[in-house]
């Protein structure tokens, strides 16, 4: 290490496969290695989910620290704790920049308890005030969540409606909020039919994909329900289905009980294909920060229907590069059927996505907003 790199130590709860991990890859690798040292920590990912750094970021190098995990154990918590604190004093870094809810928690009390002179940011790649926990558990995580931000010098939110949100619900002050969307490269150099033939799939085929978690607040029920709608109008559909989650088996079966043509693919490695396979790519969640599974569409040049929740909008320009559509099933059904059954829409929907997405969404960007704040920061 040079003498005059600035230390960067970047804590994130698991890097299970996912937006945050993607990101914590792309700066890994983009951010300046002259200037910066930085070293990732990061727990095991739970049950069921797969391992990003392991699986797809080889050349990404993770720090264990034992008893990090995103389940709450009080005394696992209060190992990865003392593990950070240990770990702050032996790399002494002059900046700790934490991911997500557990991780903010864990790392921020540890840099407060380790009595170092550091700067503290945290990153909301999303937020989990609404659609994840019981009305008193909210109120709990608020708390927290205002206690942690007097220990932070920086907030970076992925987009202006999750900052807003968490402003409302007391969680910081304007001037502590840095926006910072997410960056990051489209690898895919296939041609549609190339991977519409890996999987299968014929060029006449209507074909609609879901990329994401299969839990809770992602809604797949209500992609069930909107599926089923289209299969009563379009002929060629097909739908395909990338992820796994606590209800991947519960979704499956209710797809099988209703007859709907799903192609469950589970955990896959690169959706770049699946994107690239796709007419359209469909989200409806109940909450989200700002989907990397629609950015990847965007840098593709595939429209999206998705839910006007979080910062979507911030990703899908409303009948610019996709469409925004309420939380029922009818309404979204109907702006998906309006781009498979109108070709041109479509390559134009495509078209502005991918000028506007190569712009704002590019991984040398995201590494050089992280640089401007780190400089920032020290000074």
């Amino acid at each position: 290490m040079a003498e005059n790199q600035i230390r960067v130590m970047r804590v994130i709860a698991r890097m299970n496969v996912g937006g945050p991990a993607i990101q914590i890859s792309g700066l890994a690798r983009n951010l300046d290695h002259e200037r910066f040292d930085q070293r990732i920590y990061a727990g095991i990912c739970d049950a069921g989910e797969r391992d990003y750094a392991k699986e797809v970021a080889k050349d990404v190098v993770i720090h264990h620290v034992p008893g990090l995990s995103q389940s709450i154990n009080p005394i696992k918590d209060l190992r990865a704790i003392f593990y950070l604190i240990w770990q702050i004093r032996a790399f002494e870094p002059d900046i700790i920049h934490t991911h997500t809810f557990k991780a903010g928690f864990v790392g921020r009390i540890a840099a407060s308890m380790s009595f170092r002179d550091v700067k503290i940011v945290h990153t909301f790649h999303g937020h989990i005030l609404h659609g994840y926990f019981s009305p008193a558990v909210n109120k709990f995580i608020i708390a927290i969540e205002r206690y942690l931000t007097k220990k932070s010098d920086v907030l970076i939110a992925v987009g202006e409606v999750v900052r807003d949100d968490l402003l409302s619900a007391r969680i910081g002050y304007p001037g502590q909020y840095q926006i910072v969307p997410p960056g990051l490269v489209f690898n895919s150099s296939k041609s549609k039919a190339e991977a519409r033939a890996e999987l299968d799939l014929k060029p006449e085929d209507k074909v609609i994909s879901f990329i994401g978690r299969i839990t809770k607040i992602k809604r797949v029920d209500r992609f069930l329900d909107v599926v089923e709608l289209l299969q009563k109008s379009e002929t060629n559909l097909k739908v395909l289905v990338a992820g796994e989650g606590d209800l991947f088996p519960q979704m499956k079966e209710i797809a099988k009980q209703r007859d709907l043509s799903v192609q469950w693919l589970g955990w896959v490695d690169d959706v770049e294909p699946i994107i690239q396979a796709s007419d359209l790519v469909l989200l409806t969640s109940d909450n989200e920060g700002t989907p990397i599974s629609l950015i990847q569409a965007a840098l593709a040049g595939v429209p999206v229907v998705a839910t006007d929740v979080g910062s979507v909008s911030n990703v899908v320009l409303d009948q610019k590069t996709g469409f925004l559509a309420s939380l029922r099933a009818v309404d979204i059904a109907e702006k998906v059927s309006e781009i498979l059954q109108n070709p041109e829409l479509a390559k134009d929907l495509g078209t502005q996505a991918k000028l506007i997405a190569a712009q704002k969404y590019g991984v040398l960007r995201l590494a050089k907003d992280h640089e401007k704040i780190y400089l920032e920061l020290i000074g």
